[in-house]
């Protein structure tokens, strides 16, 4: 079997599985009792808040712990904008987010908040500039994605957070970073952003786990009401095997950060050289055929990579992410080109894994300006450090044998 679809889910890692079953099992108290079997899981809650709090350089009472990045997508956007409507009624984000976030977006329209939807350029970037004009007195929120899901593109967002705060300081800004967490760096603090949420099965943790980063210096409401865990920011019992299992993967991950991203860009490049000669494909956003072709290909993975993330060793922007490539493929439906693989047991996505059964376009492709004729035909492969050049070599193999016939089973 060949797993191309992390960013979808990824296998739990062992370190993780183990912590988890040993606090199902073993050691499953109650973090809200008050004796001592509960004080054990409540200290195992407290030292996931810590790793979190080492890898965000931040406060570990600013880590609160969710039940994915659906829902700390959620509070942030949903808490925020309660919290701050006395103080304004705009909202900005993107056309590109996650239904995560653009759901709870149409939602606030719907209660009468005005929403910004900035748009991107040919690679999946916003520009800077349309944030910049788009902000006003008013505005109270504003929500970027690092890593786009369906094409890699990378945000500029330290850069977006500076503008937001030097035209608006009051204006809160979140990022959801579930794409981008323990592959590219990104400090709040440093960065000027107040909330990041993250989902620990992009991760190699369980699913239904997530974390959400909220800065002390704020204020947002919550959106589920209880018990008052977590300092009534998010009520409900904490799942700790599935905290504990979320914080060991994301501090195995974030030691290897530079190590594994070198890794993926090096995969990534070889996968878009494998491919380059078929006929018929287009790399949809940054980091296409032309971009290794003009670069020389190896410089994407030099030694700055660990610090700012998007920076190489001869100092251009990397737009992209080293996990992702979203491949459309000319007279070839996502979904026939999709069960073929499958059918020699290799996994990919159709787009985005989490919106993949509704017939509507992708907002993504659409925003980038994709060919019309191409909408249907775009898949998605994204990698992670398990995966390897044979099997890089096994799925290009594979496409170019299967492409030719699927595309004369089209014309018949």
């Amino acid at each position: 079997m060949i797993y191309l679809d992390n960013s979808a889910t990824t296998m739990v890692m062992d370190e993780a599985a183990n912590k988890a079953l040993t606090l199902m099992k073993s050691e499953y108290g109650n973090p809200s009792s008050m004796h001592s079997f509960g004080f054990e899981a409540e200290k195992e809650v407290r030292q996931s808040a810590d790793i979190f709090a080492r890898i965000w350089h931040c406060d570990k009472d600013e880590v609160f712990f969710t039940s994915g990045g659906t829902e700390a997508d959620n509070l942030a956007i949903l808490g925020a904008a309660s919290a701050m409507k006395r103080k304004g009624n705009h909202l900005i984000t993107t056309k590109i987010e996650h239904p995560a976030v653009l759901e709870p977006f149409k939602y606030l329209e719907k209660e009468g908040f005005e929403v910004t939807y900035l748009g991107t350029d040919e690679n999946g970037i916003i520009s800077l500039n349309e944030l910049r004009d788009s902000l006003r007195d008013d505005t109270i929120l504003v929500s970027i994605m690092h890593v786009n899901n369906e094409i890699g593109s990378i945000q500029p967002v330290e850069e977006a957070a500076k503008i937001v705060k030097g035209k608006n300081p009051d204006c809160l800004f979140h990022v959801d970073d579930i794409q981008g967490f323990c592959k590219l760096t990104l400090l709040p603090k440093a960065s000027g952003i107040d909330m990041i949420s993250v989902s620990g099965h992009k991760i190699h943790a369980p699913k239904g786990t997530g974390v959400l980063y909220v800065n002390k210096n704020i204020r947002i409401n919550p959106v589920i009401l209880g018990g008052g865990q977590q300092s009534g920011m998010r009520s409900g019992t904490e799942n700790v095997p599935g905290i504990a299992a979320m914080a060991v993967a994301a501090d195995i991950l974030n030691k290897k950060l530079k190590e594994n991203a070198e890794y993926l860009y090096e995969l990534r490049r070889h996968f878009v050289g494998q491919i380059s000669d078929i006929e018929g494909l287009k790399v949809n956003g940054a980091g296409g055929f032309n971009y290794y072709k003009d670069s020389g290909s190896d410089d994407i993975s030099g030694d700055d990579i660990s610090g700012d993330s998007r920076i190489v060793s001869d100092k251009t922007v990397i737009d992209f992410a080293p996990h992702i490539v979203s491949l459309s493929v000319s007279g070839v439906r996502a979904e026939v080109l999709l069960h073929a693989l499958e059918d020699r047991e290799i996994y990919i996505s159709a787009g985005s894994a989490c919106s993949s059964h509704k017939r509507a376009h992708s907002a993504t492709l659409l925003s980038i300006g994709l060919e019309k004729d191409l909408l249907d035909s775009t898949v998605r492969f994204s990698f992670c450090e398990k995966n390897t050049k044979e099997e890089i070599d096994k799925t290009a193999e594979v496409l170019r044998e299967l492409l030719p016939m699927l595309r004369r089973f089209k014309r018949r």
